[in-house]
């Protein structure tokens, strides 16, 4: 495939561990974003097109905060992504009061997306190398044979914890030729007893290798994904039934099943990074730092976005 690829950020959650609009909480220079660097990064690399899925109880503040900065330096779309949207004849229970999760979040963008794409968090630091590897590949991305061209950037599990609170990875198993085997979304993942464990109902907890590769929402994408995204949305919702208050739609999950039905291979690209990202407040001293050691060596301007 040709053309400059679209990268879509996910900023559509309300921050409840953070308790506040994290995606423009500030933390550098000049009011600059975790999701500022991310676009930055993502120029750089090649990338033409942004597009943010957002809130409608965002949706003002995000536009009056990035309308003035990233919105005069490339092409960009937003997209809200509504609970409200679901497939004829299913209803949303009145209990529920987010969205459906990543799956529905990417595909709402499909009206404004026309060839390879890359997909992020709002609120994590990636840095300038994640990017330029996206970019790379999907330069050259190719279904062929019925089977999809995908790909991932894989992180080291012990560097994507933070010290204050529990996370959400996608837990990865790689083959010896650096392709996905397997990928699940386990929610509550924290540091316990000197290592890493994750639960699923708060009482059991389950022990993961802390060398363990894990996603962190950056993937690259064919357009294929988006047919595959609409066909199962309404398998979720239906096999999700008596769920459906709290159910979600990970795109982790969804791309493990197309790995495992063999209708895609994607590729793990991996990095040795440490994360660093604004999932609670008490993670923002720590981001800052790092941003003014970034800003000190010369990878970032002081004021990113002036012309």
């Amino acid at each position: 495939m040709s053309g400059n690829p679209t990268l879509i950020v996910m900023a559509a959650g309300l921050g409840s561990r953070y308790g506040g609009i994290k995606q423009i909480e500030p933390v550098g220079p000049y009011g600059a974003t975790l999701l500022d660097y991310a676009v930055y990064d993502a120029l750089r690399a090649g990338f033409g097109k942004v597009v943010f899925v957002i809130s409608e109880a965002i949706e003002a503040p995000f536009r009056e905060r990035f309308g003035t900065t990233i919105a005069q330096h490339c092409d960009v779309a937003y997209v809200i992504q509504r609970l409200a949207d679901v497939p004829p004849g299913f209803v949303v229970p009145p209990e529920r009061q987010k969205p459906w999760g990543t799956g529905q979040a990417v595909l709402s963008c499909r009206d404004e997306v026309a060839g390879p794409f890359a997909v992020i968090n709002a609120d994590d630091f990636y840095g300038r190398a994640a990017f330029e590897t996206l970019a790379g590949y999907l330069a050259l991305a190719e279904d062929k044979g019925g089977v999809y061209d995908y790909c991932m950037v894989g992180y080291v599990l012990e560097n994507t914890i933070t010290e204050h609170g529990h996370v959400s990875r996608g837990v990865c198993t790689v083959d010896d030729d650096g392709f996905l085997v397997s990928i699940r979304e386990r929610t509550h993942i924290e540091r316990r007893s000197g290592g890493v464990s994750y639960t699923e109902d708060g009482v059991t907890w389950i022990d993961i290798p802390a060398q363990a590769t894990v996603s962190m929402n950056i993937w690259g994408f064919t357009p294929s994904l988006f047919d595959e995204l609409e066909r199962r949305f309404p398998l979720f919702l239906r096999d999700n039934a008596v769920n459906l208050h709290k159910a979600e739609f990970f795109l982790p999950n969804i791309v493990g099943d197309l790995v495992q039905e063999k209708k895609a291979r994607v590729r793990v690209l991996a990095s040795d990074a440490r994360w660093f990202g604004v999932t609670y407040k008490e993670d923002r001293p720590r981001v800052e730092q790092a941003i003014r050691v970034l800003i000190a060596q010369g990878v970032y301007p002081e004021n990113l976005w002036q012309r």
